[in-house]
C-alpha cells in the first residue's frame, strides 16, 4: 500500500470514531440550510435537528444559527454561526495531537500532488474529514463567494477554540483558492491556529513564510514579529 493510501485509511478510521458524537441545532434565524455528504443539494434545517457527521451548514446573508456541540468532557458547547458562513460539521470538534499530525500530513500530500496526473484519490469525504468534502464541491463549483463563506466558517472554528480543524481548513482553502494565500489576516489566523494547537514548528514555518510576502504594512510586520518572537520564546 502506498504511504498516502495508508495515511488516508487511518484518517478515515479515526474520523469515523470521533464523529460519533452529535451536533444539534438549537436555534435558527433567516436563511439557514444543510447539505448531506458530498451532494450539491441544500435543504432547510430546523431548531431541534440533529446533524449528521457528514453534514455541512450554511447561513445566508440574513441567516444565523446556534449549534450545540460535544466537548472533551461531559458538557456541550454553544456555537453561534453568523451570516454568510459555510462550516463542515466534522470540523466542530477537538482533535488529538495524533489526529492533527495525521491529517496535516494528509493535507500536505494533497497539496503536493494536487495537479499531478496520479493525484491521490481520497475516500468518501464524509468519513475522512469535513474539509475533504469542500475540496470536491468547491473545485467543481469554482465559486469565489463560496470560498469567502468557507473562510468565514474557518474564522468561526478559530473563535470557538477549534484550532486544529481551523488550521486544516485554512490550508485546504489556500489550496482550493490560491489567491487567498496573499491575504495577511488569513495567513496569520492559520499560523496562529497551528501555534495554539501546540505545533510550534509548523507555526514558525508558516510565520516565516508570511514574512516573504510583499507589501506588508508596518502594523502587519509588527504583528508578525511579535508572533515569531512568542513562538521562539516558548
Amino acid at each position: 500500500m502506498k504511504p498516502y493510501a495508508t495515511i488516508l485509511a487511518f484518517a478515515a478510521l479515526a474520523s469515523g470514531v470521533a464523529c460519533a458524537q452529535s451536533v444539534s441545532v438549537q436555534k435558527i434565524q433567516g436563511d439557514v440550510s444543510v447539505r448531506h455528504g458530498v451532494t450539491e443539494q441544500w435543504t432547510t434545517v430546523a431548531a431541534g435537528d440533529v446533524l449528521r457527521p457528514d453534514d455541512t451548514m450554511r447561513t445566508g446573508v440574513r441567516g444565523s444559527a446556534v449549534l450545540m456541540a460535544p466537548t472533551k468532557g461531559e458538557g456541550r458547547k454553544r456555537i453561534t454561526l453568523p451570516s454568510e458562513v459555510i462550516v463542515d460539521v466534522p470540523d466542530i470538534r477537538d482533535l488529538t495531537p495524533e489526529e492533527l499530525m495525521l491529517k496535516l500530513t494528509m493535507e500536505k500530500v494533497r497539496g503536493s500532488s494536487y495537479q499531478s496526473k496520479d493525484d491521490v484519490q481520497a475516500p468518501n469525504a464524509s468519513v475522512v474529514h469535513g474539509t475533504d468534502k469542500a475540496a470536491s464541491t468547491s473545485l467543481k463549483e469554482n465559486d469565489p463567494a463560496a470560498g469567502i463563506q468557507e473562510w468565514n466558517g474557518a474564522r468561526v472554528l478559530f473563535d470557538n477554540g477549534f484550532y486544529s480543524t481551523c488550521a486544516l481548513k485554512g490550508m485546504e482553502l489556500f489550496r482550493l483558492y490560491p489567491e487567498t494565500v496573499k491575504d495577511f489576516d488569513r495567513r496569520i489566523m492559520v499560523a496562529h491556529s497551528l501555534e495554539l494547537a501546540h505545533l510550534r514548528g509548523e507555526a514558525l514555518s508558516e510565520y516565516l513564510s508570511i514574512q516573504g510576502m510583499g507589501d506588508l504594512s508596518t502594523s502587519q510586520r509588527a504583528t508578525l514579529a511579535q508572533r515569531i518572537g512568542q513562538v521562539k520564546g516558548k
